[in-house]
């Protein structure tokens, strides 16, 4: 049986807070004199540019300016938040990077809740905050500095005659024997005090910074329908990227079975009409045509099996991924090693399969034509995301050859790239000149589809 974890104790936890206290104090002392400068710099351009919008339409341009100015200092904030340690927030799209000519980049920056957000953020919210949080933090800091090296510099203070405003009220030095005890009491207390301060610094810097952490995920921060509106956008390309790649595949496939087998058959029917015309009048001339009929039917259905191996072999829907790979590499004319860390009896689905073989043979293929390459290592490997319980099936083929591969529109790679989008997949090229070139296809699984179980 296996024994439950223990619970962490509360002074490991301490421990661990005070590791991010230094990143935490830096946070905290910066943030008002950057938030001072974006308070100055952004109020300027706001309101020079409010009161010049109406006579000039430069003023148009200054608060623009200012709506730049603010996002910049709104994305210093967040990452300054993850060097303090703060979980990333997710950064807007800005629509004005993809907005169509002058007219539309203006109405994408103006229209934009995200760049007056983050102008608010920088112009008040952020400086008020940062106001408070650097008092506090400055404050908290000096009490607990002062306070424990007060028996060091408490000798160098002025004489104050002996007495002491809080000490001498409530202890009678004559109970010592006469012996004054003010001032080692109060170097005692205010010890004590200054350790009070230390002690709690990690949960005041903590409390700080997670302060200014929920403000910016609230005010600078992606919508969440801004996730939504970029899902449905990646929808509608993968559905695009879907069709041209089906369109390609097709225009491919009728080119392919114009070029082989379609010819071979051309050639089979006049072959044997024209042993039918020399059946009687020179048999041996018409057994050799039917000869050469038979070789071109042999070689027609050559054509169509390797073409249906480009798309979905028996192999691989009855053995796996893994399998059909195997076949493919024995059957390729260079050296090709298949490596899987896949367990046998997980099934994979066979669109996902399908297109994991169909990427790994567009690749092994121009491994073997193009690269000059001798060896090719095939891995097939899943890995998860992390912070996610999204899981992708990972087809790598890496090849010793002279390198430099290009995707270039319209053909093997750019379409084998559309392919992939279009079921959510990516593909991954690294080809510098001189070689190696590794095609990686990354294809999206659910976590339902990993622990599923191939049945015999």
């Amino acid at each position: 049986m296996t024994p439950a974890p223990e619970t962490p104790r509360p002074t490991s936890r301490y421990r661990r807070m005070w590791r991010l206290v230094p990143r935490e104090l830096g946070f905290l002392v910066l943030t008002l004199p950057i938030a001072l400068a974006g308070f100055v710099t952004t109020l300027t351009l706001f309101t020079a540019g409010l009161g010049t919008v109406l006579a000039f339409l430069v003023g148009v341009f200054v608060v623009i300016a200012g709506l730049y100015v603010g996002r910049g200092f709104g994305t210093l904030e967040l990452v300054r938040l993850e060097w303090a340690g703060r979980r990333r927030i997710e950064r807007p799209r800005w629509a004005d990077a993809t907005a169509p000519g002058f007219w539309g980049w203006l109405k994408a920056m103006l229209a934009s809740g995200h760049n007056w957000l983050y102008l608010l953020h920088t112009m008040v919210i952020n400086f008020v905050v940062s106001l408070v949080t650097w008092v506090v933090t400055v404050v908290w800091v000096s009490a607990a500095f002062s306070g424990i090296t007060y028996w060091f510099w408490e000798y160098s203070l002025p004489d104050r005659g002996g007495e002491w405003y809080f000490v001498s009220r409530f202890i009678d030095d004559s109970a010592f024997g006469g012996t004054p005890v003010g001032t080692f009491a109060e170097i005692v207390i205010v010890f004590v005090i200054g350790l009070f301060f230390a002690a709690t610094l990690p949960f005041v810097t903590r409390g700080l910074v997670l302060l200014h952490d929920v403000i910016a995920r609230v005010t600078l921060g992606a919508f969440a329908s801004d996730a939504l509106r970029a899902q449905v956008g990646d929808l509608e390309a993968s559905r695009g990227a879907a069709i041209s790649a089906e369109g390609h595949s097709l225009r491919r496939l009728e080119r392919d079975i114009h070029d082989g087998p379609q010819q071979r058959l051309v050639r089979l029917q006049m072959d044997l009409a024209a042993a039918d015309r020399q059946l009687d009048t020179d048999p041996v001339k018409a057994r050799t045509l039917i000869a050469e009929a038979m070789q071109q039917s042999k070689d027609a259905l050559e054509e169509l099996r390797a073409l249906s191996r480009g798309f979905a072999p028996p192999i691989l829907l009855d053995r796996g991924l893994v399998a059909a790979l195997e076949s493919a590499a024995v059957r390729s004319t260079v050296q090709v090693r298949v490596v899987s860390d896949l367990d046998p009896a997980y099934a994979l689905p066979q669109e996902i399969e399908r297109n994991a073989y169909f990427a790994a043979s567009e690749a092994l293929a121009n491994a073997t034509k193009h690269s000059g390459a001798t060896e090719v290592t095939v891995t097939v490997a899943t890995r998860r995301v992390l912070d996610s319980d999204d899981t992708w099936l990972t087809v790598s083929v890496a090849d010793n050859g002279r390198g430099g591969a290009v995707a270039v529109a319209g053909h093997g790679l750019a379409g084998l790239d559309e392919r992939l989008r279009g079921i959510g997949g990516t593909l991954e090229l690294q080809s510098p000149v001189g070689g190696p070139t590794v095609v990686t296809a990354h294809l999206p699984l659910a976590t339902s589809v990993a622990g599923s179980v191939r049945t015999p």
